[in-house]
C-alpha cells in the first residue's frame, strides 16, 4: 500500500514511545506493526493468536484513509476538492469536516485546515515551495485561507469561495485514523488494546498483563544522541496525541528560519516558547487537533481553552533560557522523568 498520506507527520509531532515497547510480548499481546501513512504504526490486542482479520482490516482501514484524505494521492477526494473538481464526499471526509470545523471556532481561526496553501509555501507540503516569501506573498496567500471560506453542503458536496483555496487535514486525520484501527478492534470483539500512529495513540482497557493502564512516556525536545523523556503518564479509554515544533523545519534563500508551524491568522511561522504540546481527549482525532491548536496558540490563551473544555486536558514544554518548564492543566496527570 503507498504510504502518502500525512508525509509532514512523520517529523511534525513529537514522538510517543509506547513503554510496552521494551517488554516482553507474550503469547495473550498480539503486536500488528508496518508502516503507513507515512510514518509507522502498532497495534496491541488481547487474543490467543494473531488474527488475519485484523491485518486485513488494518491495510482497509489505512486504504480509506488515503482514498479521503491523502493531498499526496492525485486521486484522493480532499485532492479533488482542491482541485475545484466536483466531487461527493464520503463519511470519514465528513466526520473530519465537521470535528475540524467545530474546533477552527472554538480556537478563533488558530486550527484551520485551510492552512495549506501556506504550509506548501513555506516547504512543509506535497506542492512546490516559494523561493522568497515576503509579506506580498503573504497577503496574497491569506486570501485563500480561512476556514470560513469552505462549506460541506448536505448533498456531500464542497464549495470554496475561491477554486485556490487548498485543504488539508494533517492536522487532524492521522488522529481520526487511529480512532478508526480503534473502532475496527472493537468491531471484532477486542476491549483490552492500545493503537499506536506515528505516536498518536488510543488505549482500551488495561495492559493485559500488568492489570494497569497502558504506560506512555513522551520524548523530551532537548535531546542530542540518547534519547531521553520528560514525563510518563498512564493512558485508559483515551486518545493522546502530541504536536512538536524543534524537528521540522527550513530556510529560504535569504537564510530566514521557519519551523513547521503555520500562524493561519497571520500566515507566518510560529515564533514562541512552546516547545511541544500533549494532549488527552475522549478521541485521538480531537487530542490530534487540539494539540495542533496549542502549538500557534499563545500558552495563556491555549491554557484556558483546554481548562474550558470537558474531558480533553493538555500539557506544555516551554523553554526557559537554558532550560525546560513543564505546565498542564490539572487533570493531566504525569509523572516527570
Amino acid at each position: 500500500m503507498p504510504l502518502t498520506l500525512m508525509e509532514l507527520k512523520r517529523y511534525s509531532f513529537i514522538v510517543v514511545l509506547l513503554a510496552v515497547a521494551s517488554c516482553q510480548t507474550h503469547d495473550k499481546l498480539q503486536r500488528s506493526q508496518g508502516d503507513a501513512l507515512g510514518t509507522s504504526y502498532t497495534l496491541l490486542y488481547l487474543d490467543t493468536a494473531p488474527n488475519e482479520i485484523v491485518s486485513d482490516s488494518i491495510d482497509a482501514v489505512f486504504l480509506r484513509m488515503n482514498q479521503s484524505m491523502s493531498t499526496y494521492w492525485p486521486n484522493a477526494i480532499i485532492s479533488k476538492v482542491n482541485r475545484d473538481e466536483a466531487v461527493t464526499v464520503d463519511t470519514d471526509f465528513k466526520k473530519v469536516f465537521q470535528t475540524a470545523k467545530n474546533i477552527w471556532e472554538q480556537t478563533d481561526g488558530y486550527f484551520d485546515p485551510t492552512v495549506g496553501a501556506l504550509v506548501n509555501a513555506y516547504g512543509f507540503g506535497p506542492a512546490k515551495s516559494l523561493a522568497q516569501i515576503d509579506q506580498d506573498a503573504v497577503d496574497s496567500l491569506l486570501t485563500i485561507t480561512g476556514f470560513d471560506k469552505v462549506s460541506l453542503l448536505y448533498d456531500g458536496s464542497i464549495t470554496k469561495t475561491h477554486k485556490n483555496i487548498y485543504l488539508d487535514f494533517n492536522a487532524i486525520a492521522k488522529g481520526y485514523a487511529v480512532d478508526a484501527l480503534a473502532a475496527m478492534l472493537q468491531s471484532l470483539g477486542y476491549t483490552q488494546f492500545l493503537v499506536e500512529v506515528g505516536g498518536e495513540l488510543f488505549a482500551s482497557g488495561l495492559h493485559p498483563e500488568k492489570a494497569k493502564p497502558w504506560r506512555i512516556a513522551i520524548d523530551h525536545p532537548k535531546q542530542d544522541v540518547a534519547r531521553t523523556f520528560i514525563a510518563t503518564l498512564p493512558l485508559q479509554n483515551q486518545g493522546m496525541a502530541s504536536s512538536g515544533n524543534y524537528r521540522k523545519f527550513r530556510t529560504d534563500a535569504s537564510g530566514n528560519y521557519y519551523v513547521h508551524t503555520i500562524n493561519p491568522k497571520i500566515g507566518k511561522s510560529v515564533k514562541s516558547n512552546i516547545l511541544s504540546t500533549s494532549v488527552l481527549a475522549p478521541t485521538t482525532m480531537l487530542a490530534d487537533a487540539y494539540a495542533t491548536a496549542l502549538m500557534a496558540m499563545p500558552y495563556k490563551r491555549g491554557k484556558i481553552l483546554i481548562e474550558s473544555l470537558n474531558e480533553v486536558e493538555a500539557m506544555w514544554v516551554l523553554a526557559e533560557k537554558d532550560s525546560v518548564q513543564v505546565m498542564a492543566t490539572s487533570g493531566f496527570t504525569y509523572d516527570l522523568e
